[in-house]
C-alpha cells in the first residue's frame, strides 16, 4: 500500500519537508517548485496523497488526518493549509483527503462500498478484535499509521449542528480516545480556550467529550500503538467553510505551541509552500450569497497550476492576503460583506490591493469596491446607481433593486476582448442587482476602463428607465500598485463564460 523513498530538499541552508514518494508520481515530483507528496492505495480509485513535513529539530510526530467522512470538507480543507506551516521541532504526517472519492462527491461513506465497511472512520482495528484494518483504503491508512509511529493522531470531522444546542450531533467538540489521561487532558482545554475566545455565542462554543467510537483511527492508535489521539469537530450548520477550516486551524496550532513544534506568534495561515501559477483567496463568509464561491472554484479549474483557499474576515485580518495574488468577493451584499470585514479588514484589503494584489469583485463585490458609501472600500473611481426615489403606491425605494434574476445582455470593448476573449457581438449574461456605476470623479483614484456594456437593462421601478441600457458591465482599473476587476453581472454562473471570467481574474493579478 505504501511506495516510495524518502527524499529531503534543501534551500539557502534551510531544511524542506522529507516526505514519501510514489513512483507513478515521479514525474509531477520532479517539476519545478513541486514538493513531493507520496500516495495511498496507489493504483486504486482510493488513491489519495499525502506529506510527510520535518522541522529543523527533533521532536514529536504528529498524524494529521482530514476528509475521512466525505461530507465534512472542513477537515480536509485545514489539514492542507496545516502542511504547509514552517514548524520548528519534529515532523507532521498529513493526510487531508482520506476520502478522496466521497470529498469529491459530498458523501460520508466511502462510495459504491457496502456496510460494515462504507464509513471509513469505522474501518480500523476494533476494541477486542484482530489487528486489521478493513476495505483497501482503510487498510493504507491504518499501515501508514502504524508505520509512522506518532506520538498524536488528531482526526479532523464536523458535526451537523453545535452539541449545546443539538445533544445528539457531535459538532463544536474536542473527543479524546483517553479523556482521563493526563497528557491530552490539559491540552484540550487550551484549545478549547483557544477557539472559544473567537465565538460570542456560548451556545455555539466548543465542549470536551469522552472517547472516540469504536473501530475510528484515533481510538485504534489509542489503544494499540499508545499514542495521545483527539477528534476536532467543528459545525456545518450556517457556518462558511472558511470560519470552520480556520476553527480546527486554531486548536491545532495551540497543540503545536503547547509541545513547541510553534512559537507564540504563528499565524494560523501561511503561504503555500509550492510555486504555483496563482494563489486565490476566495471570501465566503458574511455577505456572501449560497452559490458564489462554489461558482468562483469552477472558474478557477479553467486556471491551470492555480490554488484557492477559502478566507473569512478573521483571516483577513490576521494578515492572510499577503500570501495571495488576488482576492475575490462574489455575490451578496457588499455592505455586509463590509460589516463582516470591520475597519481593519477593509483597511487590510485595501492596503493588499494598493501594494500589488489583485482584487476581483462581482456583483456585491463590485458594491464593495465602489467609492460612494461609508463602508465602501473606495479602490475604484466609480459611484453606483442607489438613491431612493418616491414610486406612487409603492413608496420610497432605492433604485440599486431591480428585482429577481434575470438575463441580460453585455457587448465587451475591444479592449474587452482583448482581456477577456475575442467574443464579438452582445450575449446573455445572468444579472441580479449588481452595481449600475457612472464615473464618480475621485483625483486620487485613476480613471476605469470599460471592458463591456449593457446592451439590455432590467426595470422594475419607472426611474429606472433608460439608466442601464449602455451602462458599463465590466470594469478595470488600479489602485496604488494593484489592478481592480469589477463585474456587475454574473457570468461566473453561466457555463460558457467561465473561462472569460478566469481570464480576468488571471489580468487582475499580472498574470
Amino acid at each position: 500500500m505504501l511506495k516510495g523513498r524518502n527524499i529531503r530538499r534543501r534551500s539557502g541552508g534551510v531544511p524542506a519537508p522529507a516526505l514519501l514518494m510514489s513512483a507513478w508520481l515521479l514525474a509531477a515530483v520532479l517539476a519545478p517548485g513541486l514538493l513531493p507528496a507520496a500516495e495511498l492505495a496507489s493504483g486504486t480509485k482510493w488513491a489519495t496523497p499525502y506529506f510527510i513535513v520535518e522541522g529543523p529539530a527533533p521532536g514529536p510526530t504528529i498524524m494529521l488526518t482530514g476528509g475521512l467522512h466525505g461530507d465534512e470538507p472542513a477537515g480536509a480543507h485545514a489539514a492542507e493549509q496545516i502542511r504547509h506551516w514552517p514548524i520548528l521541532r519534529g515532523r507532521i504526517v498529513v493526510l487531508p483527503r482520506a476520502n478522496r472519492p466521497g470529498l469529491a462527491a459530498g458523501t460520508r461513506h466511502l462510495p459504491q462500498v457496502a456496510a460494515p465497511g462504507q464509513d471509513l472512520n469505522r474501518n480500523f482495528p476494533r476494541s477486542g478484535g484482530g489487528a486489521e484494518a478493513q476495505t483497501v483504503i482503510g487498510q493504507a491508512i491504518w499501515e501508514l499509521t502504524r508505520r509512522e509511529k506518532p506520538d498524536w493522531v488528531i482526526d479532523l470531522h464536523e458535526g451537523y449542528h453545535f452539541h449545546q444546542i443539538q445533544s445528539k450531533s457531535v459538532g463544536s467538540t474536542i473527543l479524546a480516545s483517553r479523556p482521563g489521561d493526563q497528557r491530552t487532558r490539559p491540552v484540550v482545554t487550551r484549545m478549547l480556550a483557544a477557539v472559544n475566545a473567537t465565538i460570542e455565542d456560548p451556545r455555539k462554543q466548543f465542549v470536551p467529550l469522552r472517547g472516540t467510537a469504536n473501530g475510528s483511527l484515533t481510538r485504534a492508535a489509542a489503544e494499540r500503538l499508545g499514542a495521545n489521539c483527539l477528534i476536532l469537530e467543528t459545525t456545518t450548520r450556517e457556518q462558511p467553510l472558511s470560519l470552520r477550516t480556520r476553527q480546527h486551524r486554531l486548536m491545532v496550532r495551540t497543540l503545536f505551541q503547547d509541545i513547541g513544534m510553534l512559537g507564540e506568534g504563528a499565524p494560523t495561515m501561511t503561504r503555500p509552500r509550492e510555486e504555483l501559477g496563482l494563489r486565490v483567496a476566495l471570501y465566503d463568509a458574511g455577505g456572501v450569497g449560497g452559490s458564489g464561491p462554489r461558482n468562483v472554484l469552477e472558474v478557477m479549474k479553467k486556471i491551470p497550476r492555480s490554488l484557492t483557499w477559502r478566507v473569512g474576515p478573521s483571516d483577513i485580518r490576521e494578515g492572510a492576503l499577503t500570501h495571495f495574488d488576488v482576492v475575490i468577493f462574489p455575490g451578496g451584499s457588499g455592505s455586509k460583506q463590509a460589516a463582516a470585514l470591520g475597519v481593519e479588514g477593509r483597511r487590510q484589503v485595501r492596503t493588499f490591493v494598493e501594494q500589488g494584489g489583485g482584487f476581483v469583485g462581482i456583483c456585491a463585490g463590485a458594491y464593495l469596491a465602489a467609492a460612494n458609501y461609508k463602508w465602501s472600500l473606495k479602490i475604484g473611481d466609480y459611484k453606483t446607481f442607489c438613491e431612493a426615489r418616491d414610486i406612487p403606491g409603492a413608496g420610497r425605494k432605492s433604485m440599486w433593486y431591480r428585482g429577481p434574476s434575470s438575463t441580460v445582455r453585455m457587448e465587451l470593448t475591444s479592449e474587452g476582448r482583448r482581456i477577456l476573449g475575442d467574443r464579438v457581438g452582445a450575449f446573455p449574461v445572468r444579472y441580479h442587482n449588481g452595481p449600475i456605476v457612472s464615473p464618480a470623479g475621485f483625483d486620487e483614484i485613476p480613471d476605469y476602463q470599460v471592458l463591456a456594456w449593457f446592451r439590455s437593462e432590467v426595470v422594475r421601478y419607472e426611474p429606472q428607465t433608460g439608466t442601464m441600457v449602455n451602462t458599463p458591465a465590466i470594469i478595470t482599473g488600479s489602485f496604488g500598485q494593484g489592478r481592480v476587476l469589477s463585474i456587475s453581472p454574473h457570468p461566473e454562473s453561466s457555463r460558457d463564460l467561465r473561462a472569460m471570467v478566469a481570464r480576468g481574474i488571471q489580468w487582475a493579478c499580472g498574470k
